[in-house]
């Protein structure tokens, strides 16, 4: 549900242009993250090129897959001059919540050249029961 509040008169808030900062940095600080599936399972990769495994943390609770963990920067060269850095280093944390046919349980990881794998089996479908025939009962 989106929440849009309605301001009366001509002139909008002042904080507007705020209002969503933080979830909007956020989403920029996320790793980057592609989520599919086939018939047996959904696949969530997420980029984290550096972080080790010991740095992540993994949870399936109540629906939610909850992936976070820390890029932890490495120690600065002394007396190096620095005219641009691009890497980002700090605390992330990314939720997702499963399909009902998810197997949350069942969930496993691996980590292959920089991209994190987590992968959730699907419920087999269940099998359609025969028909059954209903007699009727007159009264």
């Amino acid at each position: 549900m989106v929440e849009k509040s309605d301001h009366s008169g001509r002139w909008p808030s002042l904080y507007d242009p705020f209002r969503s900062f933080g979830t909007r940095l956020a989403e920029w600080l996320s790793p980057a993250t592609e989520a599919s599936s086939d018939e047996m399972a959904y696949d969530i990769s997420m980029e984290l090129p550096g972080v080790s495994d010991e740095d992540i943390e993994l949870t399936v609770e109540n629906g939610l897959v909850t992936v976070s963990g820390e890029k932890r920067s490495h120690e600065e060269k002394r007396g190096d001059t620095w005219y641009f850095s691009e890497r980002q280093y700090g605390a992330f944390r990314r939720t997702f919540r499963l399909p009902e046919d998810a197997q949350g349980d069942k969930a496993s990881a691996k980590m292959k050249e920089g991209v994190l794998h987590v992968t959730v089996p699907k419920k087999a479908p269940e099998a359609a029961s025969e028909a059954k025939k209903i007699s009727i009962s007159r009264s």
